[in-house]
């Protein structure tokens, strides 16, 4: 049965875990911890993303996002595309480092999100990375200790996390301390690491109670949430699938869009696929990627190929246009 696709919405909170190709380090050392930290940082700050909980073990990593403009596939593939090369070249390996295909589950705010942050921030002490819950708070790769004020972080949104637990600063660390420290003890969530029905009512007993109650729920594996909450997502996810077929029934394409670009932006059709260093230029070549991906579901490897660029510099390019269009107002369709 073929996977299905990612669910990308904006302004949504989603759990992002990904691993190691057969289960290998993907962290050597701390220069690895401080490359993914930094690479991450920019990337959370150029697309205004909002982290609140992270947590980094030798072979895996957490992520909890609250997306802006910019999709988590996106964010995705500049992260782990950027440092997977980093990683090889000061390790001296080739090939993969992480799993083809990384996780990411959309979750509903609420009951889920305050459980997320916790479940996060206790993997280190869960793995057994650090001995006792004391020294969670000093461990440099995971989001706890920033949140408790232990150490700085300039992209991690720590006050939208203490505010939920009380509106003054020390009060409310010391009920999100107090709150993680009642966990310590509760082992692994599977509940909390994808979606579905099952994980969505907190195992079996929670769906049977559901089946006796006559009550229909509606459950997806790429979404931990409520029936409501899951009918919602895909209704808009279906709106934007939809968009892309009605696009492509009615015969556009590639060479069109290169031509409705050059329309919006004076740049000629030629000048677009060549390859230059002009700002205008720049500009219309990030346009015509974001629109690509977004309105024809073009892959980055064929934009890649066209432009002559790598598939770094095509995902980075994405990002910007998305920004330039909606600056300036522009529309594919307009």
């Amino acid at each position: 049965m073929p996977r299905k696709s990612r669910i990308d919405a904006e302004g949504a909170i989603n759990h992002v875990i990904a691993r190691g190709i057969n289960k290998e380090d993907i962290f050597s050392d701390d220069a690895d911890y401080k490359s993914f930290l930094n690479r991450l940082g920019v990337v959370l700050m150029d697309t205004k993303t909002a982290c609140y909980a992270w947590a980094l073990l030798p072979n895996h990593f957490h992520l909890l996002l609250r997306t802006g403009n910019t999709p988590v596939s996106m964010i995705m593939r500049r992260l782990l595309t950027g440092y997977a090369v980093n990683y090889n070249h000061r390790h001296k390996r080739s090939g993969h480092l992480f799993q083809n295909r990384y996780k990411s589950v959309l979750c509903q705010e609420e009951p889920y999100l305050k459980e997320l942050v916790r479940y996060i921030h206790l993997n280190p002490l869960r793995g057994g990375i650090i001995s006792d819950y004391r020294s969670l708070g000093r461990y440099s790769y995971c989001g706890h200790g920033v949140i408790l004020g232990f150490l700085k972080n300039d992209w991690q949104d720590t006050d939208y996390i203490i505010n939920l637990f009380d509106s003054s600063k020390r009060p409310s660390r010391r009920g999100y301390s107090d709150f993680v420290r009642k966990a310590v003890n509760q082992g692994s969530r599977p509940e909390l690491t994808g979606g579905g029905l099952l994980r969505s009512q907190g195992g079996w007993t929670g769906v049977k109670a559901l089946r006796k109650s006559g009550e229909y729920q509606k459950g997806d594996e790429r979404i931990l949430g409520d029936s409501d909450f899951v009918t919602s997502v895909l209704s808009d996810a279906n709106e934007s699938m939809d968009r892309k077929y009605q696009l492509k029934a009615k015969g556009y394409n590639l060479k069109d869009l290169i031509e409705r670009v050059a329309e919006v932006t004076g740049i000629t059709s030629e000048d677009i696929i060549r390859s230059g260093r002009r700002r205008k230029t720049s500009a219309a070549r990030d346009l015509l990627c974001y629109w690509a991906t977004e309105y024809l579901g073009v892959k980055q490897r064929e934009l890649s190929e066209l432009l002559n660029v790598t598939q770094s510099a095509i995902s980075m390019s994405t990002v910007r246009g998305r920004l330039h269009a909606e600056e300036l107002k522009l529309n594919f369709g307009t």
